[in-house]
């Protein structure tokens, strides 16, 4: 039996910069995609109380549901003809802006690796399943949710050189800075979840594409954003919090006016600096998904935060990256 599990992830400052050759300060949350992989008679996928059997190229049809990952995967690793038994699930919010989906893409590829006896390092299992994701799944996806599943932790990661995408075998690494140790637990972070569902790619896609006709508002925007980050990676460090709350606030209003933002997003977010919050911004693409908040006494603005719609509280912290385990 093989189990592999991964972790979400918030972006602190910087985002959505990873798609534009940036900077961002990342860090994990306490939520995992996990998948089981046994020995079978036949090819089985088994998830939240439902059970597909794949028997014929015609099962691995993607049909847009809860099955559509691990026939990529499968696919992908040339195992469908595999005999194997493939349970998974989370407890990351579906389509929550928290890398919910890469997370379980990298628990599922994670685990069919192992099966097969393959081991790649970690800088290329993050480039595989990115490019999974996007070449196979159809997703407009940056680096920073690829990597901090695969990395966890928390981390300042920059992605230069990767504005324009490449295949996997001609991708240069991002660099990525573990932090967790330089800064003492727990971090004064709260995220709030929208209950909002959205795909990133229906909100990347748009703004991507302005950059790409060299929008000078998107472009400058972005160029900015990376900044902050830098700046972000020192306050943190140091912990000057009045002046990263000061940071994630300029980088939600940049990314705000170029429209990546959404009302559910907007409502929580001025819910939590009205009950003082330093900063607040998205967590991951917005228009729907989840806010991150920075205030000395995080569980301060659960109360708030739920009162103005908040579905779920979720306090990020550093805890490993993908992990696989043979028993």
């Amino acid at each position: 039996m093989i189990r592999a599990s991964a972790p979400g992830r918030c972006g602190i400052v910087g985002n959505p910069t990873d798609m534009y050759g940036g900077s961002v300060l990342s860090c994990s949350v306490p939520c995992r995609a996990r998948v089981t992989v046994e020995e079978a008679d036949v090819l089985t996928l088994v998830t939240n109380g439902q059970e597909l059997i794949l028997r014929t190229s015609n099962d691995f049809v993607r049909r847009d549901d809860l099955f559509d990952l691990p026939k990529v995967a499968l696919r992908y690793l040339h195992l469908m003809n595999a005999r194997l038994r493939i349970t998974y699930e989370s407890d990351i919010p579906f389509q929550g802006g928290l890398s919910g989906s890469t997370a379980l893409l990298a628990a599922l590829v994670g685990a069919l690796l192992e099966h097969t006896g393959q081991h790649l390092s970690r800088h290329y299992f993050a480039e595989f399943i990115r490019s999974l994701e996007l070449n196979r799944l159809g997703v407009m996806c940056g680096y920073q949710d690829a990597y901090m599943v695969t990395f966890g932790g928390l981390n300042y990661m920059e992605f230069r050189d990767k504005e324009y995408y490449r295949s996997v075998d001609e991708e240069v690494f991002a660099t990525v800075e573990p932090l967790a140790s330089f800064v003492p637990p727990p971090l004064p972070l709260v995220l709030a979840h929208t209950g909002v569902q959205r795909l990133s790619g229906t909100v990347h896609k748009p703004l991507r594409q302005r950059w790409e006709d060299g929008e000078p508002e998107v472009v400058e925007g972005y160029r900015r954003i990376a900044a902050l980050a830098r700046q972000g990676k020192r306050a943190l460090l140091t912990g000057d919090w009045e002046y990263l709350g000061h940071l994630m606030n300029d980088n939600h209003a940049i990314q705000r006016d170029l429209g990546g933002s959404g009302p559910e997003n907007e409502s929580l977010i001025k819910a939590a600096l009205d009950a003082g919050a330093l900063g607040a911004k998205l967590a991951g693409a917005g228009r729907g998904g989840t806010i991150i908040a920075l205030h000395p006494d995080p569980h301060s603005l659960e109360e708030p935060l739920l009162a103005a719609g908040a579905k779920l509280i979720i306090y990020p912290e550093p805890v490993p990256g993908i992990t696989v385990e043979r028993s």
